[in-house]
C-alpha cells in the first residue's frame, strides 16, 4: 500500500462523537510506552502526525486519522499505567469496551506490545477479553531493533508459548521496528487486503 495522505480527523472520549462509521477502521492499542505513536507515524510516514511523549499514559481520548481518505486509522489510550485513578481506570475501561464493542466498521485492532519484555498480564487479559467478545485482532511486537535476532525469537517464542496455553492457534503477528520501519509494509499490505476482501463482501452482498 502506498501512502498518499494521512491526516488527523479527531479527538474524542465520546463514542456517539465519533466520526460516521462508513468507510473500514483499524484500531491500534498497547500498554502505555510501547511505542504506539512512534509506529503509527512510521506506518504513515508523516512525523509527528500521532502525538509522542515521554510520559507514559499521554493518550486519554480515542484519536481517528484518515488515510488515503479510504480508511481510518485509531490511536487508543494505553492502558497499565498506574499512576492514573481508580477512576480513571475506570472510565478509560467502559470508554474501551463501548468502542470495541459498538464500533461497527472497526476491522481490526492491532494490539501492541514490547519485544524487549516477558509476558505481561495485561496484555495477555487484553488479548483474551478481545477473544472473548469475538473482536478481530492482531499482535504487534514493537522495538525489534532494541534485540539481537536471537534475543527477539527467544521473547515471541515466549508470548507464543504462554497464549497458546489456552488457545487452540494464534492470531496473525507482526515484528516492528519505528525506527528501521521493521514490519511497515507487512502490516499495510494486511490493511489492504482486509479492505480489499470488504469491497468483494459488499459487493456480492448488495451493501
Amino acid at each position: 500500500m502506498i501512502i498518499k495522505d494521512a491526516h488527523f480527523i479527531s479527538s474524542n472520549t465520546k463514542i456517539d462523537k465519533l466520526p460516521k462509521d462508513n468507510i473500514p477502521e483499524y484500531a491500534f492499542i498497547g500498554r502505555s510506552n510501547v511505542g504506539k505513536s512512534s509506529l503509527i507515524n512510521a506506518l504513515v510516514q508523516r512525523r509527528g502526525l500521532a502525538k509522542t511523549s515521554a510520559t507514559p499514559g499521554k493518550t486519554i481520548a480515542i484519536n481517528h486519522f484518515i488515510v488515503n481518505d479510504s480508511w481510518y486509522l485509531v490511536d487508543l489510550p494505553g492502558y497499565g499505567y498506574a499512576q492514573r485513578s481508580k477512576k480513571a481506570r475506570e472510565e478509560w475501561r467502559v470508554m474501551l469496551a463501548n468502542y470495541i464493542r459498538r464500533r461497527r466498521n472497526l476491522i481490526c485492532t492491532f494490539v501492541l506490545v514490547d519485544s524487549r519484555i516477558e509476558p505481561q498480564n495485561s496484555d495477555v487479559g487484553f488479548m483474551e477479553w478481545l477473544g472473548e467478545n469475538q473482536v478481530p485482532f492482531c499482535i504487534v511486537f514493537t522495538k525489534a531493533d532494541k534485540l539481537s535476532k536471537a534475543e527477539l525469537d527467544k521473547n515471541v517464542d515466549a508470548y507464543k508459548t504462554r497464549l497458546l496455553q489456552d488457545w487452540e492457534e494464534l492470531p496473525q503477528i507482526f515484528i516492528t521496528s519505528s525506527e528501521t520501519k521493521l514490519g511497515r509494509e507487512e502490516i499495510l499490505d494486511y490493511i489492504e487486503q482486509q479492505n480489499i476482501e470488504l469491497e468483494k463482501y459488499l459487493k456480492t452482498s448488495g451493501l
